[in-house]
């Protein structure tokens, strides 16, 4: 039996460790960065700046979807589900379906002009199981990005 619940403060030790096992998964453990202490600030101080659906089962925490609220200047308000992360021992059990579904069900509620997400192009089981929702896969467009130090060494630079 598996449940889906809001998120919460008590949460992010597990939650660290979810995302620690998909940097795994990803062949990047050594890129994550974020703290303990960050990932509780920005989920639930005075200015979080993301949501989480928990999945549990048997009073323990299986997976999760971390997301948040982005603008487009074309849709509007849209939902970017930055993770779902099921622990391994767990995938198989409808835990992923249920905290998509319930993803979905929350972009729709709150009328979001779009739901995004980004997949590997070599992880088949989760591009599978986005093809089964009939989404959007677009290899159409680059990601683009600054990395930490990047930021800082441009900076210097721009002053």
């Amino acid at each position: 039996m598996v449940t889906i619940r809001e998120g919460k403060r008590s949460d992010c030790p597990d939650v660290l460790q979810l995302i620690y096992e998909l940097a795994v998964y990803e062949n990047a453990a050594d890129q994550v960065e974020v703290t303990l202490e960050e990932l509780t600030e920005d989920g639930f101080g005075p200015n979080a700046i993301y949501k989480l659906l928990i999945a549990e089962s048997d009073d323990k925490i299986i997976g999760m979807a971390l997301y948040y609220t982005k603008y487009s200047t074309w849709k509007g308000k849209c939902i970017y589900l930055e993770d779902l992360i099921v622990t391994e021992k767990y995938r198989g059990v409808g835990a992923g379906k249920l905290l998509f579904e319930e993803l979905i069900r929350i972009s729709a509620n709150l009328n979001s002009g779009r739901m995004e997400w980004q997949v590997l192009d070599w992880n088949e089981p989760a591009i599978g199981f986005y093809k089964k929702y009939a989404a959007e896969l677009d290899g159409e467009w680059f990601n683009a990005k600054f990395r930490k130090e990047q930021l800082h060494e441009l900076s210097k630079k721009l002053k």
